[in-house]
């Protein structure tokens, strides 16, 4: 099928996985306009730029995780400029690290790139590798982080499946409000048959529907005005029915365990000594909660226990 004879949708994508020719026409309707959207509408950011390399795409995937672009920025930049290369972090106390993440949340994606940058700079000779296994068996890299670093720094062809590009694919090619709350396996093999076959054409394409999803079609308030595909979005010819499956509960915060964690962490990170159990005491006045927050801390090792009853952020 030729981009000529596609429907008005673009609901039947042919899996390259299955080894069925034809996936690259059968997706022109979508490649096209987003790639020049992309060239038109991409954020100048700085993990984008040909100087951040590889070790500044990696640290920004990490920080992106579960967090907004714009708490990431401020954070990102002063890591750089602290470790501009991975063996001047793995250089530092894993502490340092959870010292310098702030309140970016979710502290232990912190001794995750820490433990990256040891093994990059005992592996690998310092260079974050670029082949796709190696990045995969590096310490706290899962299959999206190795997929986005081999794309976006490498110039591969991997399909980079985060919340953003599975929201857009479920929208314009499957037809469905939301993708499912878990990426599946029908998720991966619709990802892979919409790759570009050109390495270069496809990393463009990764970060272009990433991009998309990130700033018109997003979760709530879509803009489908200003989308490039809203002319082929199956979701939207079918008159955008409401998501049909499990409640989508947005997270809490307030009164949380993860609340008292942060409340802990951030003690221990402005103390430049070991802090007493009773300096942690005030920061929450429940002390089943707190006493729970801070032994969950150190069975995530990011808090080391010491004599005395005190506490440190960790030094290995």
């Amino acid at each position: 099928m030729t981009a000529t004879e596609m429907p008005s949708s673009v609901t039947d994508v042919p899996s390259d996985q299955d080894g069925v020719p034809g996936a690259a026409e059968a997706t022109a309707d979508l490649h096209t306009p987003v790639l020049a959207w992309f060239d038109q509408h991409a954020r100048d950011l700085p993990w984008r730029r040909p100087e951040a390399g590889a070790w500044g795409v990696m640290v920004s995937e990490f920080m992106l995780q579960q967090t907004p672009v714009n708490r990431v920025l401020p954070v990102y930049e002063q890591w750089l400029a602290r470790w501009p290369r991975p063996a001047d972090l793995a250089a530092e106390a894993p502490g340092e690290a959870v010292r310098a993440w702030g309140r970016l949340g979710y502290p232990r994606r912190a001794l995750r790139l820490h433990g990256a940058a040891v093994a990059i700079t005992e592996r690998h000779g310092g260079d974050v590798p670029s082949e796709h296994a190696q990045l995969l068996a590096l310490p706290g890299i899962g299959e999206y982080t190795a997929a986005a670093v081999a794309s976006f720094a490498y110039g591969q062809r991997h399909p980079v499946l985060d919340t953003n590009v599975r929201r857009v694919f479920a929208r314009a090619v499957t037809g469905v409000q939301y993708p499912p709350n878990a990426t599946t396996a029908a998720e991966r093999r619709l990802a892979r048959a919409l790759l570009p076959d050109d390495e270069p054409k496809a990393a463009r394409w990764a970060a272009a529907s990433m991009e998309l999803g990130a700033l018109v079609c997003t979760a709530r308030n879509e803009d489908c005005g200003r989308c490039p595909v809203a002319g082929v979005c199956a979701w939207r010819l079918a008159g955008k029915p409401a998501h049909d499956g499990p409640p989508r509960r947005g997270q809490t915060y307030a009164g949380t365990d993860r609340q008292v964690r942060g409340k802990l962490l951030a003690v221990l990170r402005e103390a430049v000594r070991p802090v007493p159990r009773a300096v942690l005491d005030r920061v929450w006045d429940e002390p089943v909660q707190r006493a729970r927050a801070l032994d969950g801390l150190v069975s995530d090792g990011l808090v080391e226990p010491l004599e005395n009853d005190r506490f440190r952020l960790p030094l290995t």
